[in-house]
């Protein structure tokens, strides 16, 4: 093993040592693609090939990249934080809980089929260290193909999802929001080759853009009287604005499908993600299908609400993560201890945010509720309570999928999700008779039992990091969580008969200051918190 580590970090050191010009990259490239019995790829007079496929000009400041690129993701994903808790907030008093629960019975079953519009192809070109231009273009068009053949068994379907929930009004809403399928396959390679290039300014500008114009139309259609419809539109219309914006931002254009490119082995790779990713997906939209099945469309409005107001902030936490260390644990992946390294250090700064935050939104989980959705929504409060324990191990467990992900390791990526998925559909069957609540609270905590070891096992048992290093983290940070939804459920027994604002106002940051206290205390907390103060100092000198 330590040998294999030698020869890798030689040949890094080999490669790194020789400066290639654009012109011997793109040689490098025809060859391997004449090996392959392709032709060589032509790059444009500006070489405009090769600057969308190379590389190596990250690898001299990727630290510096990193930082940058994690600043410009997560402040973006703070706008569009603010933006979707406002619209929350102004379309849950225009709209009622059976507005809302007409549009989640289209788009649980549009999360069985959302994971075809990407088929595990954009991290296939974001992962694979060399990859040309044919082979983009093919990937480009299967993405293409696909995406549209979902879109019209989504479409033919909308009669079987009316007659499953007993609504007819859901055959229009399933017709328009297939046409979101073909559209979004536009974009699967564009923005896999921002990725690759760490371009997170333009992706940030473009889910910035395309969500703030979706909300408005969304917003503008319920102020003026169109209910559910406002829903429908303001989804359609993001992801319509996407497109233009995301092709503007990548002049690569993909060429006719070509033989012999060599992307057997790129498909076979993004098959098993889209096939753990479709298992997994089955699994996690069943708790919407029995709710919305057994107990109406006012139940699955209020607890599809319950369940975003704890998933799009996560979302938001965890999207700019994904966005950029995928990319980046991918280019070092030739480096084995600075792999483990970098990835440590991010799951552990992770998992100090998560225990913090979840310890929060536990104890301030119905004042949280009745602040952001009214004082109509009071019964989706408990249901909220019960998803709160996901956010305790959520964000860290999506970050061990990275080293399937970043490693090249389908099979694993594929073995873990359909044993996930099994535990996932086992807690919504049993939380089921004990109401969306008992759903919500069921699929926690199995989660967190059962689910996260079996993820834990299959993520380290290849690789620089281990299952050991993954528990050393969870367990590390397990006390700030009890301290901070202690010290903030205390606070809050006492302003029981408060205004929920003022609970809010209060008890926030009585639990913030007791987490900083213990963080203070412990060596290896401190030690994290240090660096991610450390960085923000190094992005404000930049």
């Amino acid at each position: 093993m330590e040998a294999t580590e030698a020869s890798r970090r030689g040949c890094f050191d080999q490669q790194m040592s020789v400066k290639e010009s654009s012109a011997s990259r793109m040689a490098a490239l025809d060859a391997s693609a004449a090996s392959l019995g392709e032709a060589p790829i032509q790059a444009g007079a500006d070489g405009s090939n090769d600057r969308h496929f190379a590389t190596d000009h990250l690898l001299t400041d990727l630290k510096g990249r990193t930082i940058s690129g994690a600043f410009v993701t997560v402040a973006a994903q703070g706008v569009q934080f603010v933006l979707s808790l406002a619209s929350i907030m102004v379309l849950a008093r225009l709209l009622t809980p059976q507005d809302f629960g007409l549009f989640a019975m289209v788009t649980t079953v549009m999360g069985y089929l959302r994971i075809f519009k990407d088929a595990g192809l954009s991290t296939a070109t974001v992962q694979r260290e060399g990859i040309t231009h044919a082979q983009v273009s093919n990937l480009f068009w299967i993405n293409v193909a696909v995406s549209g053949g979902v879109g019209l068994i989504f479409a033919a379907a909308s009669p079987v999802v009316a007659w499953f929930y007993r609504e007819p009004r859901l055959v229009a809403i399933t017709l328009i929001l297939s046409i979101t399928f073909p559209l979004s396959g536009l974009t699967v390679q564009h923005t896999a080759l921002l990725s690759r290039q760490l371009r997170f300014k333009a992706m940030a500008f473009i889910q910035i853009g395309s969500l703030l114009i979706g909300l408005v139309v969304g917003t503008g259609m319920a102020w003026v009287g169109y209910n559910y419809w406002a829903l429908v539109f303001s989804n359609l219309v993001t992801v319509v604005a996407a497109v233009p914006l995301t092709w503007l931002a990548v002049p690569w254009r993909p060429h006719r499908p070509s033989r012999r490119s060599g992307v057997r082995s790129l498909v076979g790779f993004g098959a098993n993600l889209a096939t753990g990713g479709f298992i997994y997906s089955l699994a996690k939209g069943a708790d919407g299908l029995l709710v919305g099945r057994f107990y109406g469309a006012d139940s699955i409005g209020l607890y599809s609400r319950a369940s975003a107001l704890l998933n799009r902030p996560m979302d938001q936490f965890l999207a700019p993560m994904n966005f950029v260390f995928v990319p980046t644990l991918s280019r070092i992946l030739i480096q084995p201890e600075r792999y483990r390294s970098a990835f440590l250090r991010v799951y552990e700064a992770m998992a100090l945010v998560s225990f913090l935050g979840s310890g929060l939104v536990l104890a301030l989980a119905r004042p949280l509720t009745l602040v952001v959705l009214g004082p109509k929504w009071e019964n989706a409060a408990l249901i909220f309570a019960g998803f709160t324990i996901a956010a305790l191990y959520t964000p860290i467990g999506g970050a061990s999928t990275w080293l399937f992900a970043t490693q090249g390791r389908g099979k694993d990526s594929l073995i873990s999700s359909s044993l996930f998925s099994v535990i996932t559909v086992a807690s919504f069957v049993v939380g089921l008779p004990f109401g969306p609540a008992g759903v919500a609270l069921v699929y926690s905590v199995a989660g967190l039992v059962v689910g996260l070891p079996v993820l834990y096992y299959f993520a380290g048992r290849q690789g620089p990091v281990t299952t050991a290093d993954l528990w050393n983290g969870f367990f590390r940070y397990l006390p700030l969580f009890a301290v901070v939804c202690g010290a903030t459920w205390l606070m809050r027994l006492l302003f029981a008969n408060s205004l929920p604002l003022v609970q809010l106002v209060i008890c926030t940051p009585v639990g913030l200051v007791a987490g900083l206290i213990l963080i203070g205390i412990l060596t290896p907390m401190r030690r994290v918190a240090l660096g991610i103060v450390d960085i923000l100092r190094e992005l404000i000198s930049r």
